[in-house]
C-alpha cells in the first residue's frame, strides 16, 4: 500500500485529478489517496495557500499528486510551486516531450526530456523594489555548485538508466559569466564522470532556435530554473501542447508529480478538459513508486487512446464530442 497526498486543485483540477486518480486505481496498484488542499480555493478558506494539514500530509507521506492550481499574476501570493519545491527541497523538475501519434504536429519525431535545476536561480523570490516610489525593482538569480553539481549528475543519471545517448547543458554564459558560468563549468565537470554519455552544451537562444529547426538533434536537455521553466513549454509546443506534458518534482526524499499546465478557469465545469497530461504524470508518479508494470500499461492505453482519436476531447480532434471524463472511462476501457 502506498500512501500519497492528493491535492486536486483549482479550476479544472479536480475533474482531471478525479479521472487520472480512477485510471490509476484501475490498475490495481493500492494506493491510500490522503485528500489536502491548496491553491486559491485553499486561500480563500483557510486564508493561506498551503494550510498546515497539507503540508503534514506532504511531510508525512512525502509524496503527492498535484492538480493544477492558480497564483496570481503580478500580486498576491506567491506560486505554490515554487514553495513547495524549496521546502522538500524538490530540486530536479522532470519534463518528457514525445511526439503522440494522433496529435497534429510539425514534428514526428520528437523525442526530448528537460531537466530543470528547480530550486535556485530567478526563482528564488530574492526580489525588492529600490525606491520608495517602486519604481525600480531587482531580482538576484543565485547558482551554486552543490545545486549545478546534482542537477546536473541527475540528467546523466537519468539518460544512463533510460537508455538516453546525449545530454545538452543549456546556458547563457556568454553574458551572464558568473551565474551561468559557474553552471556550465560544473556540468563539464560532471560530464567527465559519464564517458558513455555524449556531452554537448548550448547557448540558451541557439537552443530554442535549434529546437524549431530541427528538435531531433536533442535528447537529454539539463539547464537553469528559468530558463528550464521556458524550454519545457517550447518542447511542449513542439508535441502538441501543455495538455500532453507531464511533471515531475524529484528530491532525495520526497516526490510531487502534476500537470504543469494552468487551472483553465475558462473551461472549468464544462468536461472538456484534456487528463492527459496528469494521467501521465501518474504514470511517472508509479515508476517512481517501483510501480513500473502498471506504469506501462497506463502508457500503452493512453497513447492508444490519442492515436485513435475517437475518445478525446475536443482539442486533440476538433469533431469530438467526448469529454474529460469519457475520454477517462476509454483508457480504462483499453487497460
Amino acid at each position: 500500500m502506498h500512501n500519497v497526498t492528493l491535492i486536486k486543485g483549482d479550476g479544472i483540477g479536480p475533474s482531471i485529478m478525479d479521472v487520472a486518480v480512477k485510471i490509476i486505481d484501475a490498475t490495481g496498484v493500492k494506493i491510500n489517496w490522503e485528500t489536502a488542499e491548496a491553491g486559491l480555493a485553499a486561500f480563500d478558506k483557510y486564508g493561506t495557500p498551503i494550510p498546515d494539514e497539507t503540508l503534514a500530509s506532504i511531510d508525512k507521506n512525502r509524496i503527492a499528486f498535484k492538480g493544477p492550481l492558480t497564483t496570481p499574476v503580478g500580486e498576491g501570493f506567491r506560486s505554490i510551486n515554487v514553495a513547495l519545491r524549496q521546502k522538500y527541497d524538490l530540486y530536479a523538475n522532470i519534463r518528457p516531450a514525445k511526439t503522440w501519434k494522433g496529435a497534429q504536429t510539425r514534428f514526428d519525431n520528437v523525442d526530448i526530456v528537460i531537466v530543470r535545476e528547480n530550486t535556485e536561480g530567478l526563482y528564488m523570490g530574492l526580489e525588492h523594489y529600490l525606491t520608495r516610489q517602486k519604481d525600480v525593482a531587482e531580482s538576484l538569480a543565485v547558482i551554486t555548485k552543490e545545486g549545478s553539481d546534482r542537477i546536473v549528475d541527475y540528467a546523466f543519471k537519468y539518460a544512463k538508466e533510460n537508455g538516453r545517448k546525449k545530454v545538452t547543458v543549456c546556458h547563457k554564459a556568454n553574458i551572464l559569466k558568473l551565474t551561468s558560468g559557474l553552471f556550465l563549468e560544473t556540468a563539464r565537470e560532471v560530464a567527465k564522470r559519464y564517458p558513455e554519455i555524449v556531452f554537448d552544451e548550448k547557448i540558451v537562444d541557439a537552443t530554442c532556435m535549434h529546437m524549431i529547426m530541427d528538435p531531433s538533434q536533442f535528447d537529454v536537455v539539463v539547464t537553469t530554473n528559468m530558463f528550464g521553466d521556458i524550454l519545457s513549454d517550447l518542447t511542449a509546443g513542439l508535441v502538441g501542447g501543455l495538455g500532453l506534458i507531464p511533471g515531475a518534482n524529484i528530491g532525495s526524499d520526497a516526490a510531487l508529480f502534476e500537470a504543469v499546465h494552468g487551472s483553465a478557469p475558462d473551461i472549468t465545469g464544462k468536461n472538456i478538459a484534456n487528463p492527459t497530461a496528469v494521467i501521465m504524470a501518474g504514470m511517472m508518479m508509479l515508476n517512481y513508486l517501483g510501480e513500473s508494470v502498471a506504469a506501462n500499461k497506463i502508457k500503452d492505453a493512453v497513447e492508444k487512446i490519442v492515436e485513435q482519436g475517437e475518445y478525446v476531447t475536443p482539442d486533440l480532434n476538433p469533431d469530438s464530442k467526448i469529454g474529460t471524463a469519457e475520454m477517462g472511462e476509454a483508457i480504462i476501457s483499453a487497460l
